[in-house]
């Protein structure tokens, strides 16, 4: 019997190690702020800047209508994902498939969440890989008018180079001034995004049809706008990886789930706003704007140029903000499965290997308005609109026909709709792209 313990002591140490080594869990001590700074950088992302090419296939009407009803689910079902986080005393919930484990079990919840959950995190990750490389060739042209064309491939492995470098940052506490930078950028280049259009005034000539000329591409369009949506109402799948790193003790947990709800309400605030003002900038540019509205304004350059710089540094801390999680499970699997020492050198190869990994694809693939909407459909759409809903069913079992029940069936409905509907037409569009794309051109 004492043999046993003193066994079960001893693995429960090798335990409480591996925990201080992984990502997610090796800082408990992070300051209120820090949260405020990642929950700013995860929701208010670069998928604002396809809103108003979402808005001119969905129409005036319906994209505003969309927008609201995609921002009221996401603040009631980010709402849910912080009440649900410290729900069980003395546990506490730090990642998003430990919740899954706890509402389904814990292997239906592995297999339901962390499929999911990988898609969202990695398709974000090229998607930003995409994003940066674009708006650094975007700067490019705009300095150098009379310069050498040069491929978008080089620019975003110029984009990749500084990731090599800062996804050996340990945890999110030490990605904190990275993410403070890149939440002050979002909202920069976004009100620049706005400002420089109404500046810039209405087009001559402009049209506010449909950009498609048959019933069929109207719809697809239309299809693919409801996922470039989805991705800008974005931030499910990192919050309560980003709420374990602030300490647990009575007073300060207290404290931080106040300071987690402000951060639910200061970004969906922000968020519909810069839904709101990006929505105008379709009346600029009807529909000849832009799948990134920063594409598509040319003066002032300075400015432009400005706009485009503020983009690279916000994606640059938002990738590794959604890479941390990826992180956290590829070194679990490495050291708890595969029992691989905990060290540097595992860390270093792990981590270039995933930053090659994302690089390569986001060269491949390089359609931003496609990879938004089949990725904000395909993946956003479970982990952001239903799936924390199903959680809330599963656990708390509210009366059946009462306003809980309905309210959450009702995004369950909405969200699968979305899910099945908005992949279909993002395919199209990259199926489209990909027909006049030479790869690695």
């Amino acid at each position: 019997m004492g043999s046993q313990g003193s066994d079960d002591n001893i693995d429960k140490q090798k335990q409480k190690e591996i925990d201080n080594w992984l990502p997610i869990t090796s800082s408990r001590n992070a300051k209120w702020w820090y949260s405020a700074f990642h929950n700013v950088t995860a929701m208010v992302g670069a998928g604002v800047l396809s809103l108003p090419y979402a808005m001119s296939a969905l129409g005036w009407g319906p994209g505003v209508v969309i927008l609201v009803l995609s921002w009221i689910i996401t603040l009631y079902t980010l709402w849910q994902m912080v009440e649900m986080h410290e729900m069980v005393p003395g546990k506490r919930f730090d990642r998003y498939h430990e919740l899954g484990q706890y509402a389904f079990g814990e292997k239906l919840g592995l297999y339901i969440v962390v499929p999911q959950q990988l898609v969202v995190e990695v398709g974000v990750d090229i998607v930003y890989m995409v994003t940066g490389g674009k708006s650094l060739q975007k700067i490019y042209n705009l300095a150098q008018p009379n310069g050498k064309p040069l491929k978008t491939t080089y620019f975003i492995m110029i984009f990749a180079s500084c990731h090599f470098v800062l996804a050996h940052l340990p945890n999110f506490n030490s990605i904190s001034m990275v993410s403070l930078a890149a939440a002050v950028m979002s909202l920069s280049y976004s009100t620049i995004a706005w400002a420089a259009s109404v500046h810039k005034g209405i087009e001559k000539n402009v049209d506010y049809g449909s950009r498609a000329s048959t019933t069929p591409a109207k719809v697809f369009n239309f299809l693919s706008a409801l996922g470039d949506v989805a991705f800008a109402y974005a931030g499910h799948n990192v919050v309560l990886e980003i709420q374990a790193t602030i300490p647990s003790t009575p007073g300060e947990a207290i404290q931080g789930t106040n300071v987690e709800r402000s951060d639910v309400r200061l970004c969906c605030r922000g968020n519909v706003l810069l839904s709101c003002c990006t929505g105008r900038v379709p009346g600029v540019f009807g529909n000849k704007v832009e799948d990134n509205i920063l594409i598509s304004l040319e003066r002032p350059a300075w400015l432009i140029i400005m706009a485009n710089a503020f983009v690279v540094i916000h994606v640059i801390g938002s990738y590794q903000l959604y890479a941390m999680p990826v992180f956290d499970m590829i070194e679990t699997v490495l050291v708890k499965k595969l029992h691989f020492k905990p060290s540097t050198m595992l860390r270093f190869v792990s981590r270039n290997l995933y930053v090659a990994f994302t690089m390569f694809v986001a060269i491949t693939f390089p359609f931003f308005g496609g990879l938004l909407g089949f990725f904000g459909g395909f993946a956003f759409a479970p982990t952001t609109y239903f799936l924390p809903c199903v959680m809330w069913l599963a656990i708390y079992k509210p009366r059946r026909f009462s306003m809980s029940w309905f309210a959450n069936w009702i995004c369950i409905i909405l969200g699968v709709l979305l899910v099945v509907l908005a992949p279909i037409g993002a395919l199209r569009s990259i199926i489209l792209s990909a027909n006049t794309y030479k790869f690695y051109s």
